[in-house]
C-alpha cells in the first residue's frame, strides 16, 4: 500500500515538474515575442512625426511603449526587416474611433517623417481644416528619402492643406497611388507626374488646380485611374491621354477643357468609363469613340460639341449601360444603331436639336430603365406601349417638344408623360390656328369647332373645302335646335 502512495506521488511531483518547466518556456516565449527589438531612432521617429499632426502633449513612449508589438497604434503597421521592427504604414485621421487625430493648430510635417526609410504608405483623412487661420503646405523636400519604398500618399478631405504638388514627387520612382482628393490645393499639375512610371492610380479630384493639363502621360503604361475631375484645368486634350492602354476610368469632367475629342481615343481598348462632362469640347463626335469597345459609362453632357448624332455607328458600343449626351447641341434623328445596345440601362439625349419622330425600337432595349427626350425638336406621335411607360414611369421625360403628343388611352393617367400633351389637343390647336390664319369669324363654327374634327373634316385654305364644312355644321346645328 505504501509503495502505492510513493508511486503516486512520485508521479504527481514529476506532472508538476513538466508543467512548470513548460510554464517558464512558454513564459520565456512571451517575453521574446513581447519586446520586439526596433532601432531606438526609428522608434523616437515615428514619436516625433506623429506628434506633428495629433499635438505635443501626445506621449507615444508611454502610451505605446512597443508600437509595433503588444501596444500597437491605430493606423499604424510595420513589418521586420533584418530582425528589425520598422514601420511601413501610417494613416492619420478619423477613419476608426481610436485612430489618431490631427489637432486643430500648429500642425507641421516633422524632419523625422523622412527618417522613416521602409515606410510605404502614407495618408492623411479629414486632418488639415482650416484654409484661412492655420493653413499647411505638403513639403517640398526629404521626399526622396522615401523613394525606395513609398508606394502610396493620399491626401483626402483636407480643405487647410493649400499650395502646389511639390515637383519632387517624381522622385518617387516606386510610387503606384497618388491620391489628392478634396483638397485646397492650386497650382499647374507639375510635369514631373510623367516620371511615375509604376503609377497606377492617379486622383487629383476636387482642388483648385489650373493651366493645361500637361502631356506627359505616354510613359505611364501602367495607370488603371486617372482622374483630374472638378477643378480649373483649360486648354486642349493632351495626345498623351490616348497611349493610356491599360486605363479602366478616365474623368476629366466639371473643368475648362476646350477643343476636339481625339482620334487617339480609339486606342483605350480596355476603357469602362469616360467621363468629360462640364467643359467646352467642341467640334462633334470623332469616329474613335466608336473603336471603345470596352466602354460601359459614355459621359459627355454639357458640351458645345455639336454635330450630327448619327456620325457614329452606336452598334459597335455593345457593352454601354450609361450614355448620356445632354446639352451637347446635337442634331440628326435618332439612329437606329441605338437600339442595338442591349445592355444599355440609361439613355440621355436631352436639351439638344434632335429632330424626326421617337425610334419606336427603344422599347426593345431589355435593360432600358431610363430615357431622357425633353428639350428638343421630336414630332410625331410617341408609340411606345403601355407597359413601356409603366416600366419608366417618371424615368421618362420628354417635355418641351411643342410637336410631340401621346395617344390617349395608350397609358394610364398616372403613367402620362409629363409637359406632353394628346395627339387630339394638337389636331384641334393645328385647327383653330388655321383658321385664325384665314380670319373667318363664325360664332357658330368657333363653339362647333371640335365637330367638324369628330366627323373627319378638316380645315382646309380652299373656299370649296370650307364652304363644305360650313354647310355640314349649319345643318348639324339646325338639327340640334
Amino acid at each position: 500500500m505504501m509503495k502505492c502512495i510513493k508511486a503516486i506521488i512520485s508521479s504527481f511531483i514529476l506532472v508538476m515538474t513538466i508543467f512548470s518547466m513548460n510554464e517558464k518556456c512558454y513564459g520565456q516565449e512571451e517575453d521574446s515575442y513581447g519586446v520586439t527589438p526596433m532601432e531606438k531612432t526609428e522608434l523616437n521617429a515615428l514619436y516625433s512625426a506623429i506628434q506633428g499632426f495629433v499635438g505635443n502633449s501626445w506621449n507615444g513612449s508611454d502610451l505605446y511603449p512597443d508600437p509595433c508589438g503588444w501596444t500597437p497604434i491605430q493606423g499604424v503597421s510595420c513589418d521586420i526587416f533584418n530582425g528589425l521592427w520598422y514601420v511601413t504604414v501610417i494613416n492619420i485621421g478619423p477613419i476608426h474611433d481610436n485612430s489618431l487625430v490631427c489637432v486643430n493648430d500648429n500642425l507641421e510635417f516633422k524632419p523625422e517623417l523622412f527618417q522613416l526609410k521602409h515606410l510605404k504608405v502614407l495618408s492623411f483623412f479629414n486632418c488639415f481644416q482650416s484654409p484661412n487661420s492655420l493653413p499647411v503646405s505638403i513639403p517640398t523636400e526629404n521626399w526622396e528619402n522615401l523613394a525606395e519604398n513609398v508606394e502610396s500618399i493620399e491626401f483626402r478631405s483636407n480643405p487647410g492643406l493649400i499650395g502646389n504638388i511639390p515637383s519632387s514627387f517624381g522622385l518617387l520612382k516606386n510610387l503606384q497611388s497618388l491620391v489628392l482628393l478634396e483638397n485646397g490645393l492650386s497650382g499647374k499639375i507639375p510635369q514631373e507626374i510623367g516620371n511615375l512610371v509604376k503609377l497606377k492610380r492617379l486622383v487629383l479630384s476636387g482642388n483648385n488646380f489650373s493651366g493645361n493639363i500637361p502631356n506627359v502621360f505616354g510613359g505611364l503604361s501602367d495607370l488603371l485611374i486617372l482622374d483630374l475631375s472638378r477643378n480649373s484645368l483649360s486648354g486642349n486634350l493632351p495626345m498623351t491621354i490616348g497611349r493610356l492602354s491599360s486605363a479602366l476610368k478616365i474623368d476629366l469632367s466639371h473643368n475648362f477643357l476646350e477643343g476636339k475629342l481625339l482620334n487617339e481615343f480609339g486606342n483605350l481598348k480596355n476603357l469602362t468609363l469616360m467621363d468629360l462632362r462640364n467643359n467646352r469640347l467642341c467640334c462633334g463626335l470623332v469616329s474613335s469613340l466608336q473603336e471603345m469597345n470596352s466602354l460601359e459609362e459614355m459621359v459627355l453632357s454639357n458640351n458645345p460639341l455639336g454635330g450630327d448624332i448619327r456620325n457614329l455607328n452606336w452598334k459597335n458600343l455593345q457593352n454601354l449601360v450609361i450614355l448620356e449626351l445632354s446639352n451637347m447641341n446635337l442634331t440628326g434623328e435618332i439612329p437606329e444603331s441605338l437600339s442595338e445596345l442591349k445592355k444599355l440601362r440609361f439613355l440621355g439625349l436631352n436639351d439638344n436639336n434632335l429632330t424626326g419622330k421617337l425610334l419606336p425600337k427603344l422599347e426593345s432595349l431589355p435593360s432600358l430603365n431610363a430615357l431622357y427626350l425633353s428639350g428638343n425638336n421630336f414630332k410625331g406621335e410617341i408609340q411606345f406601349s403601355k407597359g413601356f411607360f409603366g416600366k419608366l414611369g417618371r424615368r421618362f421625360g420628354a417635355w418641351s417638344n411643342p410637336k410631340l403628343c401621346y395617344q390617349v388611352g395608350v397609358m394610364s393617367t398616372k403613367n402620362v408623360p409629363y409637359g406632353v400633351k394628346p395627339c387630339h389637343d394638337q389636331e384641334e390647336v393645328h385647327l383653330v390656328k388655321s383658321n385664325a390664319k384665314n380670319e373667318i369669324i363664325n360664332g357658330d363654327i368657333n363653339n362647333n369647332s371640335n365637330s367638324i374634327v369628330s366627323m373627319g373634316f378638316s380645315c382646309s385654305t380652299t373656299s370649296g373645302n370650307f364652304w363644305w364644312a360650313f354647310m355640314i355644321l349649319g345643318l348639324v346645328h339646325s338639327f340640334l335646335i
